[in-house]
């Protein structure tokens, strides 16, 4: 029915994803957070949504159509997934904070 490879559609939960590869997604993500200065506005913004971190990877899903013009769809939809469960954003958080605090101890 449909023509190439559509291997992002074999992710359905968080199992599906090696855990090594969460904690890299996590990092590169948590990197370019504090790469574009960013850090107080996106720890504010997912502790605000940490209780509704399921509701949030859901409209990730919803909105992917539109994203995959900016991001390879593979890796937005594996954030989406490891977003759904609450200790992974607060992991997020905590890698946030730990890389800009050795941005700040550099400078």
């Amino acid at each position: 029915m449909f023509t190439g490879n559509n291997f992002e559609f074999d992710i359905y939960s968080i199992e599906d994803i090696p855990v090594e590869r969460r904690k890299e997604i996590i990092g590169k993500v948590a990197q370019e957070i504090v790469d574009r200065n960013m850090t107080t506005p996106a720890i504010f913004l997912l502790e605000m949504g940490k209780p509704l971190s399921f509701l949030g990877s859901q409209a990730m899903i919803a909105v992917n159509p539109f994203v995959q013009a900016f991001f390879p769809s593979r890796v937005y939809r594996e954030l989406s997934v490891i977003l759904e469960k609450r200790e992974y954003v607060e992991m997020l958080i905590t890698e946030i904070e730990r890389r800009n605090n050795e941005v700040k101890t550099r400078n």
